[in-house]
């Protein structure tokens, strides 16, 4: 058996074999040490012979398919090694075979992914061009697109980023240069494999789909154009038809897509705007799918999910969803009676991938009867709206009343999840079955009225009739009573407390029992096999129902989430106007109390409004008002309402977000590269369609440096002859705001701020102008940082305030629009009088003591003694040694020192004047 196993082990080498023994799945040497790490399994030992043991343990084989999953999930391959003859029958050792190979992207089974795809890929590179295919075995989906020109890699690396497939399929001769591009570096966990080169042949590739779809062309297909679509679409089904040994029958069609028909989203713009998932702790709770998923039904959270990822761009597709949506919203009554009928439906795309793959269950079939006796309710009610959408897809429906009589009829209630050991089929639908169980039936209360005669005969009030798999029936007769056992009686087994015989009629019988239910079991399967067949013949019909389904629930979810937060619909209109009134970001207002958001309004549009530069402090929210933005632009795309009380929107084609920034450490790059990386990739690939969201630009580096950055990027965005986008360019840089009647189209807002000493309250509003301070001080202070600290942060603040922002506003005055490159020549005199205050020793901090002085309240006495403190301390200051930084500094101290003693003097004065008067 060891020698059968290492041959088969063999063949499959990069795999854990799970080789069946009897009702067990065991695994030997490696993979057995592998097993029992990864699994928690008991490492046992077997002979081997010569006085060799090898590693072993084991799996039962009904509990076999979490084990798999569990490994899977690891990136292990699993090779499927069942019996492929019955033990009876065989002659000499069984006959064994890899049935299937599971690797992460072909695991169909479990409820992990319900709410989302399992996708297995496949890339194939071409010059400056890459053909892209995934599907999902377990729902029979199977898509393929062709990626070219200059920014093909970018486009695939965020396509693989939007899928997230668990397993990515390569040509050998191509996977080194693959992982050298970085096209996988957003998805360093994913699991990749290689197959053979032959797949990737292109006259093989197109053989296999005409094979898999029986067509003679793809044109019915729309990628007949795309030879590097077509040659990894063709690779990926060979390769699942390599690990699954068999044809894929789910898979009923390719569907082709263009990226360019959808807006684009990088990966850096999913991750910032939270569409699935949280920035920063990766949770489902707190995107914007969690805000918008009220689907009932497995298809449903699927297909809201792909929405999301994948917003239209076509005006009237997006009109069709709004009004479906509308229609839905505005009826509640008939709105909660379809949800409802949809809440009790299965996956149904699930359903008929295992039906048509022949490992659907009884169960998965009444299952499959349950979904389907509800769509004469599903479409009673879809005729009610009136929605032309709705109406087309109540017409894609098929109750398949056939099949759904079909099962009835067939299938009891409750049945096993074994196929193979009875128990599935009603009485009255096979005559032959009936005369089984009916032989069946007789003979085991044959076995009551023998136990009942034995007693009387033999005295023996214990003994008892029983059966178990390995002895059959037998009569089991207790220690003390044995000396009453009959002459006629044949010992069979003898336990510690009792013995166990049989007698020629119980043979007889036990015959006639487990011959009918052996043969009344195997007809069941039969009888459920052919059923499975039958309706694995409406597959076609039973997806496109499923799609219908999946529509129906993610419309009637839009609806409901817009009745639930008072969204409306938006209005589209050409232009590039992008207007809303009373705007909310739907994420930040679901998790705050109810009616404590601060909602704003916005207008930018193509000519005098492109670029709206956002000021305010840290805190304030201006991130989420740019966020909020993009996200409403977002959710009208996907066909979804939007939480405003008015938005008239045009469409954008993409939409960049450059928010916020960490190191990678994995490339090695700092904070600052990681900023300057997605700039320079909004920069070269932005329009006059897009949406740009730009939060601190520039503050990864020295200040000048982050300035002249800023500034020049707003220079050139607003240009309408390099990119001229609809921009919201929050900043820190209060300089930036002289832009606005500068260059054309630049507005200045600011987010609104109560200052009562030195407590700050954030009113959340963005107002029009620009701020003049950030409050980061107050900020901290908020933030719990030490008194000491916060005292020395005002005396540097002011200090830098009067030297080097002064002399940056100078620059800015005299440069007009030309700041960047006077910022940046400029900087070399700028820089030793900004580090003064933060790296050099430092004099008295009169600086601070006359920005916190109250001139109007100080007596001439007071104002006095000031000026003579203030000469002693100057006077003591000047004895001491100094270097050139303490002369220069004491030097500017001592002009301030004169101004303000000049304003005492005047101060004074008046008040003696004011005394003498009165």
């Amino acid at each position: 058996m060891l020698e059968q196993y290492l041959s088969i082990k063999k063949d499959n080498p990069g795999a854990i074999l799970f080789f069946r023994l009897g009702d067990f799945y065991e695994m030997f040497n490696d993979d057995a040490l592998i097993g029992s790490k990864e699994l928690e399994l008991t490492l046992t030992s077997r002979d081997a012979g010569k006085d060799n043991r090898v590693p072993m343990c084991g799996v039962p084989y009904h509990a076999a398919s979490s084990y798999i999953g569990r490994l899977v999930e690891k990136g292990y391959k699993v090779a499927i090694c069942e019996q492929v003859e019955d033990p009876r029958e065989a002659k000499g050792l069984v006959k064994r075979e890899v049935v299937r190979v599971v690797t992460p992207g072909t695991f169909a089974e479990g409820s992990a992914f319900e709410g989302q795809n399992g996708y297995i890929a496949c890339i194939y590179v071409g010059k400056e061009a890459y053909g892209f295919a995934f599907a999902d075995i377990s729902t029979g989906e199977f898509f393929t697109t062709q990626i070219e020109g200059a920014n093909c890699a970018g486009i695939l690396a965020d396509e693989l980023y939007r899928i997230t497939p668990l397993e990515i399929i390569t040509a050998p001769r191509q996977t080194a240069w693959l992982k050298e591009s970085g096209i996988f570096d957003r998805l360093p966990g994913i699991y990749r494999d290689e197959t053979a080169e032959r797949f990737f042949q292109y006259d093989n590739a197109r053989n296999e789909l005409l094979e898999q779809f029986g067509v003679v062309s793809l044109e019915g297909f729309g990628c007949s154009e795309w030879p590097l679509a077509i040659t990894a679409s063709g690779a990926l089904l060979s390769y699942l038809r390599e690990t699954q040994k068999h044809a894929i029958p789910q898979i009923l069609k390719l569907s082709s897509y263009q990226t360019s028909k959808y807006m684009y989203l990088d990966s850096s713009t999913r991750r910032n705007l939270e569409l699935t998932r949280t920035l920063r702790e990766g949770d489902y709770q707190g995107s914007l799918l969690w805000v918008l998923d009220a689907t009932v039904t497995p298809m449903g959270r699927r297909l809201i999910r792909k929405w999301v990822e994948q917003p239209l761009i076509n005006q009237a597709e997006i009109c069709k969803r709004h009004a479906a949506v509308e229609a839905l919203a505005t009826d509640n009554q008939a709105r909660g009676d379809l949800r409802m009928a949809l809440d009790g439906v299965y996956d149904l795309e699930r359903l008929a991938g295992r039906i048509a793959a022949a490992s659907a269950n009884a169960r998965d079939l009444n299952a499959l009867q349950l979904t389907l006796s509800r769509l004469p309710s599903v479409i009673s009610i879809l005729g009610g709206f009136n929605s032309a959408t709705l109406s087309a897809i109540c017409q894609r429906i098929n109750p398949l009343v056939e099949v759904v009589s079909a099962i009835t009829q067939a299938i009891v209630e409750d049945p096993p999840v074994a196929i193979k050991e009875g128990g599935l089929i009603k009485p009255g639908f096979s005559k032959a079955l009936d005369e089984l169980r009916t032989v069946a039936v007789g003979a085991k209360e044959w076995l009551g009225t023998f136990e009942a005669a034995e007693k009387e005969r033999t005295g023996i009030k214990s003994l008892k009739v029983g059966f178990n798999q390995v002895f059959g029936y037998y009569i089991e007769v207790t220690n003390p009573n044995l000396h009453l056992v009959p002459a006629d009686y044949t010992r069979k087994q003898t336990l510690a407390n009792c013995e166990r015989f049989v007698t020629s009629d119980l043979k007889k019988y036990e015959d006639i029992i487990l011959g009918s239910d052996e043969k009344g079991a195997l007809l069941e399967y039969e009888l459920f096999v052919k059923l499975r067949e039958t309706i694995s013949g409406f597959t076609s019909i039973m997806q496109e129902n499923a799609q219908a389904l999946a529509e129906m629930d993610v419309l009637s979810a839009f609806a409901e989430t817009a009745v639930r937060n008072n969204y409306v619909r938006p209005e589209l209109v050409t232009g590039g106007e992008l207007f809303y009134k009373d705007g909310r970001h739907p994420v930040v207002e679901k998790m705050s109390d109810a009616g404590s958001f601060v909602a704003n309004d916005l207008y930018l549009d193509l000519k005098d409004n492109r670029i709206m530069i956002v000021t305010g402090p840290n805190m304030a929210g201006k991130s989420t008002f740019l966020r909020q933005t993009a996200l409403i632009v977002l959710l009208s795309q996907i066909g979804s309402f939007v939480p405003a009380s008015y938005a008239r929107l045009a469409i954008v084609d993409r939409i960049f977000t450059r928010v916020g920034a960490s190191d990678d450490l994995a490339t090695g790059q700092s904070t600052f590269m990681v900023e300057m990386n997605e700039l320079a990739n909004i920069l070269n690939h932005a329009g006059k369609n897009s949406l740009l969201i730009l939060d601190e630009i520039g503050r990864g580096t020295s200040t000048y440096d982050g300035l002249s950055i800023a500034w020049a990027v707003i220079e050139y965005l607003q240009d309408p002859e390099n990119i001229g986008a609809k921009t919201l360019f929050a900043t820190h840089y209060h300089e930036l705001t002289e832009l606005e009647g500068r260059l054309p189209g630049i507005k200045n807002v600011q987010v609104s701020v109560s200052k009562h000493g030195e407590d700050i309250v954030f009113l959340r509003k963005i107002v029009p102008g620009g701020a003049d301070r950030s409050y980061g001080i107050e900020v901290a202070r908020l933030a719990g940082l030490p008194a000491a600290v916060l005292e020395r942060a005002r005396e540097i603040l002011v200090d830098l305030e009067r030297t080097a922002a002064d002399e940056l506003s100078m620059v800015v005055r005299k440069t007009g629009t030309s700041v960047a490159s006077a910022v940046a020549a400029d900087s070399e005199n700028a820089k030793p009088v900004q580090q003064l205050a933060l790296f050099q020793p430092t004099p008295e901090p009169l600086a601070a003591e006359l920005a916190r002085l109250d001139l109007s309240r100080l007596t001439p006495l007071e104002a006095l003694t000031l000026l003579h403190e203030w000469q002693h301390r100057y006077s003591k200051l000047n004895s001491e040694p100094n270097s050139k930084s303490n002369s220069e500094a004491t030097a500017s101290n001592k002009v301030a020192a004169a101004a303000t003693s000049q304003k005492i003097a005047e101060v004074a004065a008046t008040s003696e004047g004011e005394e003498r008067n009165g």
